[in-house]
């Protein structure tokens, strides 16, 4: 303990071995075969000097130039620049290895630890590739460039760089979540080539090489893939009408946009864009949860750091009961949404072949995306409060993760679109909840009240409607996450403390 009272920075640890919950999911869904690379990835990410790079990178947000080109702050560069090196924005795509969405989640939650406004567009870009996969002819062209282990930062015609960024915009001023109130026209050229006129009110990452977007074709609503440079080398209709202020995620730049004839080529068939662009979506919210559960993690090493450090009342305070308590809750939540996060992407790899695990992936995506994201304001407030007036100043990391927390739940879907979507998903496939009851039930007979339960959240799936779709989406994460905790070393102290006895027994 220091003579001040304070404790010292929490610099130069490595966030992968100081998480054993983390280190276990990795072998046990899969990706044990990465387990160095993700080893050596969090030893430099808890260095001081990685450390920093986060801090300068939100001190300095971005600016928007002349030309519509967004200068960033050398740190920014620096961690985009060390996160494609390590694979997290495509080593799915880069290896066959079994387990490389485990892996691949692995090292975005650690990326995300450290510094999350840089991830979004290493998420686009990882998301990217299942939709234009459907444009062979782009896939063709485009993915391994996307693949590639290296981060060039000129903007330049995307066949001149060594590797590139790609990024989503769907959003319109009239429609928000509503795309299919879209405006923004796509008129045909020749083949899959098309004119595009419209704007969008909000895109991430503006400085991306290309995106895919949504717009109005003659068959209806279409997925197309934007870069911002046509084939021919010139400068497309791209332009950047401003960025931006936001509360957090400032490091990263969001802008509002507009296309003047801009050259795009059709991902998918006309009429089908959501189906199209939603196979990227369904990564995206993947990485929302992962985002969110490494806010999560971050906020609870935090809490515990000053906790093992500060003196009062005449000791530590990680001696003193009620902190002990109030860490217990923080762990607990931040190791079942780990748990939880790895499970899906074990999911995400196997569901090409495995009825199951594409059954899974289906509905636990959207199911934790909304539970996780939810929570993850809560559970950093709390650690927040763990620090006192230090955890409110900006001279630590905790006031970054405040304003972070959040963004998840907005991205991708809000809270109520997410729950139409899996009651949607209800709707359609009814088989895919009797998964979801399977996989809570691999830990039965563990605890009866856990499995009443489950055995209530069953009886009720038939009910599932539109004003209690919240309810039921978070009794399901709750299921899923208080299952994994039972077989992998938690308790059940937090899960049975939001619950009533009444609420068990519905």
């Amino acid at each position: 303990m220091s003579l001040d009272n304070q404790p010292p920075p929490l610099v130069d640890y490595n966030l992968f071995t100081y998480d054993p919950v983390l280190s276990g999911a990795l072998d046990r869904e899969g990706g044990a075969w990465g387990r160095a690379h993700v080893e050596q990835f969090g030893r430099i990410l808890g260095t001081e000097a990685t450390l920093r790079l986060g801090f300068e990178a939100n001190e300095n947000p971005p600016l928007l130039c002349a030309d519509d080109v967004v200068e960033f702050h050398p740190s920014w560069h620096a961690l985009l620049r060390l996160s494609k090196e390590n694979g997290v924005h495509a080593l799915p795509w880069q290896t066959d290895c079994p387990g490389a969405h485990v892996a691949r989640a692995a090292l975005m939650y650690l990326a995300s630890q450290n510094e999350a406004g840089h991830t979004c567009p290493i998420s686009m870009t990882y998301a990217s590739v299942p939709a234009i996969r459907k444009s062979p002819e782009m896939a063709k062209e485009w993915v391994p460039r996307i693949a590639a282990f290296s981060y060039d930062p000129q903007f330049r015609p995307a066949s001149e760089k060594s590797g590139v960024l790609i990024g989503m915009s769907m959003t319109e001023k009239q429609g928000g979540s509503d795309v299919r109130a879209n405006t923004t026209q796509a008129a045909p050229l020749s083949g899959s080539e098309y004119r595009i006129n419209g704007a969008k009110w909000f895109c991430s990452a503006p400085m991306n090489d290309a995106f895919l977007i949504l717009a109005q074709a003659p068959a209806g609503l279409t997925c197309f893939l934007l870069p911002r440079w046509t084939p021919q080398g010139k400068r497309n209709e791209f332009h950047i009408e401003r960025l931006k202020p936001k509360l957090g995620n400032r490091s990263n730049a969001s802008a509002e946009i507009r296309f003047d004839g801009a050259w795009a080529h059709r991902i998918g068939e006309e009429g089908r864009g959501v189906p199209a662009i939603m196979e990227m979506v369904q990564h995206t919210r993947l990485d929302c949860i992962i985002g969110s559960s490494a806010l999560m993690r971050q906020a609870f090493v935090q809490a515990r750091h000053h906790a093992g450090h500060r003196m009062a009342f005449g000791k530590l305070l990680i001696d003193q009961p009620l902190m002990r308590t109030v860490l217990a809750d923080l762990e607990w939540e931040s190791n079942a949404a780990a748990l939880l996060m790895m499970r899906i992407a074990r999911a995400f790899d196997a569901r090409e072949s495995d009825n199951y695990e594409r059954a899974f992936a289906r509905l636990a995506t959207p199911v934790a995306k909304y539970w996780i994201c939810k929570r993850c304001p809560s559970v950093v407030v709390e650690a927040m409060e763990c620090l006192g007036g230090n955890g409110y100043i900006d001279d630590c990391i905790m006031p970054r993760l405040y304003r972070e927390a959040p963004l998840n739940s907005i991205w991708e879907g809000c809270g109520n679109v997410i729950c139409l979507d899996i009651l949607r998903a209800l709707k359609k496939e009814p088989e895919i909840a009797a998964v979801l009851i399977q996989e809570a039930r691999l830990a039965r007979s563990a605890d009866r009240r856990f499995d009443a339960f489950v055995d209530a959240l069953e009886a009720d799936l038939p009910k599932a409607e539109e004003a209690t779709a919240r309810s039921y989406a978070e009794r399901l994460a709750v299921a899923l996450q208080g299952s994994l905790m039972i077989r992998y070393g938690g308790d059940l102290s937090y899960f049975f403390s939001k619950f009533s006895a009444a609420e068990f027994m519905q």
